[in-house]
């Protein structure tokens, strides 16, 4: 038990930034993590800014500030299968959650992601889209009926 909370509490102190002061000097990203006009205009900032938000609530604190997950606990949302791949299963995942052992880019993770079905079909597409188009993903983007579907058959 005892290593349970060390081990959450390391997760939480490395997800605020580990209870260091934040510079307020400014580093230009990469060149790699510069989004294209083209990119920018298929993402609508407001899209993007809704599901930060949603992802900075709910998703950072195990998939961290840069969607590299924690490893052996939770999977990273950066270039996998599981965030670029077929649509219905991540909508599926964000409502249902996902418990047991999981694959991701060669590494096994077997952390319990909880069900957020309480969201909404909007907040789920904002959250989806934007994950979908950062951490250096460059998918489409997830519409709030898309959601809905995935919701009433299941």
């Amino acid at each position: 038990m005892k290593f349970q909370l060390v081990a959450l509490f390391l997760i939480v102190l490395t997800a605020c930034g580990g209870g260091q002061e934040q510079s307020t000097e400014q580093t230009p990203a990469p060149q790699s993590m510069v989004q294209s006009e083209q990119e920018e205009e298929a993402m609508p900032v407001v899209a993007n800014e809704a599901g930060k938000k949603v992802y900075d609530q709910y998703c950072l604190v195990c998939h961290q500030t840069d969607g590299n997950g924690v490893p052996n606990a939770f999977p990273p949302l950066a270039g996998t299968e599981y965030v670029n791949g077929d649509t219905d299963r991540l909508i599926g995942i964000v409502l249902n959650g996902l418990t047991g052992e999981i694959e991701v880019n060669g590494q096994v993770y077997n952390g319990v992601m909880v069900p957020h079905n309480f969201l909404s079909d909007q907040e789920i597409a904002d959250v989806l889209t934007f994950v979908r188009s950062s951490f250096g993903n460059n998918s489409s983007a997830i519409a709030a009926d898309q959601v809905a579907t995935v919701r009433a058959a299941q």
